[in-house]
């Protein structure tokens, strides 16, 4: 998950809060109670363009990292159908809003995009 926050306040809040709300649903889902995550949150400041673009390939392909395949090449489990980054647009790709907020800071908007759009077929090792 690549998230944009005011401060480290804001960040600790906002993730606490999306931890709660998400082990509720679990535990809902799964007909139990008690914690869903072990550790806290691994952050990360990124402040180059290669960074970000490494930070959004990671997650976008994360399930090849995992030998996961799709058929479309996008992860139907992440927002890489909302994402307007990919080099080329499948035609079964049609965007899917969800839970997806426009990204706020230069970096992430734009800057990324000096070294590239992403392609879903990208190997490991690219930029």
């Amino acid at each position: 998950m690549i998230v944009e926050a005011a401060g480290a306040l804001a960040l600790s809040r906002g993730t606490q809060g999306f931890a709660i709300r998400m082990a509720k649903r679990l535990n809902k889902w799964w007909g139990r109670k008690g914690r869903v995550f072990e550790d806290r949150f691994h952050d990360r400041v990124l402040r180059s363009p290669r960074e970000v673009r490494a930070a959004l390939r990671y997650v976008l392909l994360n399930a090849r990292r995992h030998g996961v395949r799709y058929a479309e090449r996008v992860d139907p489990y992440s927002s890489g159908r909302s994402f307007d980054g990919w080099s080329r647009r499948s035609r079964s790709l049609s965007p899917v809003f969800g839970p997806v907020v426009a990204a706020g800071t230069w970096l992430l908007r734009v800057g990324w995009r000096r070294f590239g759009l992403i392609r879903a077929s990208e190997p490991r090792g690219s930029p």
